[in-house]
């Protein structure tokens, strides 16, 4: 089995920044893609940011020159540096990685259990 703990959320005022880390631990070979989605109170689930493992990246518009995703891979570990936040950013922000837990190729989708942020104005 594979977990995904998040850590990093809590409470800012808007233009302030915070830094979310996903770990990733387990039986793992390798870790393809990781991501960080949010889910505001009724709203969907929404791709924030991704990282292949060539350290290409993806952002959502509404984050783009604000976020900054990236990632450790001998640490199995993500991190998204999150700066000038707003209280649209509010959210429960969850981390998501592609992972192969043996040398075939395939891959299985693995979810941390999210954190808070809170953006006041």
């Amino acid at each position: 089995q594979v977990q995904l703990v998040e850590s990093g959320g809590g409470l800012v005022q808007a233009g302030g920044s915070l830094r979310l880390s996903c770990a990733a631990s387990g039986i793992i070979f390798s870790i393809n893609a990781m991501g960080w989605y949010r889910q505001a109170p009724g709203k969907q689930r929404e791709l924030v940011a991704a990282i292949q493992s060539d350290g290409s990246t993806n952002y959502a518009d509404s984050v783009k020159g604000r976020f900054t995703i990236s990632r450790d891979n001998a640490k199995f570990t993500a991190y998204l540096q999150m700066n000038s936040l707003q209280p649209e950013d509010t959210a429960v922000y969850y981390c998501n990685a592609d992972v192969r837990v043996t040398p075939t190729p395939r891959r299985y989708a693995y979810w941390g259990q999210g954190t808070q942020v809170t953006v006041s104005s």
